[in-house]
C-alpha cells in the first residue's frame, strides 16, 4: 500500500518542479522581451526612385514611351486623370529620417506637358544618404614596382609543361570527341 503512495508522492514533486521550470522560462521571456534593447527594423523601401539626371533627360514634347523609358512604370495612374503620372518614393531606415519624395509629369495628349514635383537628389547624392557607414581609414597604395616583381619568379603555364611533354618524346592526351560520329 505504501508502494502506490509513494508513487503518486514522486509524481507530484516532477510535475511541481515541471511547472516552475516553465514559470521560470516564461518569466525570463518577457524580461527579455521588455527590456530596453535596440530592435532591429528592416529597411523600407516603397516606389520608383526618380534622380535630377532623369528629369533632366525630359523634354516637352516627348511621347509617353520615351518618358515611361526614361522614368520607368508610374507608381500612380488614374483613369480620371489619364494625362497625369505621379512617381512617389519613399524610404525608411533606422537611425534616419524617413525621405520621401513626389514628382508629376503631366501630358496633353500622347506628348510630355509639363513637370512638377519635390526637388530630386542625383543619383550621387542618394547614394549617398543610403551609405551612413563611417568613411574608410587610409587605404594603402596598392602598386608594385618592377623590384618587387622581381622577387617572384614567373610561374610556368600547364599549357607550355605539355607541349614541352609531347615535344620529349611522352605521347600527348587525347580525349574522345563530346559528339558521336554522324550517322
Amino acid at each position: 500500500m505504501l508502494e502506490p503512495r509513494r508513487k503518486a508522492s514522486l509524481f507530484l514533486r516532477l510535475q511541481s518542479a515541471v511547472v516552475i521550470a516553465a514559470a521560470l522560462t516564461s518569466g525570463l521571456m518577457l524580461v527579455a522581451c521588455s527590456s530596453p534593447l535596440k530592435v532591429y527594423k528592416p529597411e523600407v523601401v516603397q516606389g520608383n526612385f526618380v534622380s535630377k539626371e532623369q528629369v533632366q533627360a525630359l523634354r516637352p514634347g516627348m511621347p509617353r514611351q520615351a518618358v515611361r523609358e526614361i522614368l520607368g512604370t508610374p507608381l500612380v495612374t488614374s483613369l480620371f486623370h489619364a494625362d497625369r503620372w505621379e512617381y512617389a518614393f519613399t524610404i525608411n531606415r533606422q537611425g534616419t529620417e524617413p525621405q520621401q519624395r513626389r514628382f508629376s509629369v503631366f501630358f496633353k495628349g500622347d506628348l510630355l506637358e509639363r513637370i512638377e514635383g519635390d526637388q530630386l537628389p542625383t543619383e550621387a547624392e542618394f547614394a549617398a544618404k543610403l551609405d551612413t557607414r563611417a568613411p574608410p581609414t587610409k587605404l594603402p597604395v596598392l602598386k608594385a614596382t618592377e623590384e618587387d616583381l622581381a622577387k617572384f619568379p614567373a610561374k610556368s603555364s600547364k599549357a607550355s609543361s605539355i607541349q614541352g611533354a609531347s615535344n620529349s618524346g611522352t605521347p600527348a592526351v587525347t580525349y574522345p570527341p563530346l559528339e558521336g560520329a554522324p550517322r
